[in-house]
């Protein structure tokens, strides 16, 4: 005898839950399988991530106000020497 023989066939009713879930997982793997896809999309989270990132160590390590200071001193004297070497 084969095993389809000992088991009781499936109401109808559980065919057509049986299928509903078969639905709902085709529906999702469709979807995973799309968003895989989309490379556009997957490189745009991808820079949102990196800008989150980036925005976070800037946050965590301010720049000393002495260290700004001299830099910007540093430009202005770049640009004094510049304007004296034209002349």
């Amino acid at each position: 005898m084969s095993e389809t023989a000992k088991e009781p066939k499936p109401t109808i009713e559980e065919l057509r839950a049986e299928i509903k879930q078969t639905r709902t997982e085709l529906g999702e793997t469709v979807q995973a399988l799309a968003a895989k896809a989309d490379v556009k999309a997957r490189a745009k989270d991808q820079v949102e991530v990196a800008k989150v990132r980036a925005r976070e160590a800037v946050a965590t390590s301010p720049v000393p106000l002495p260290l700004v200071f001299a830099g910007l001193v540093a430009v202005v004297g770049i640009i004094l020497v510049v304007r004296g070497r034209n002349r």
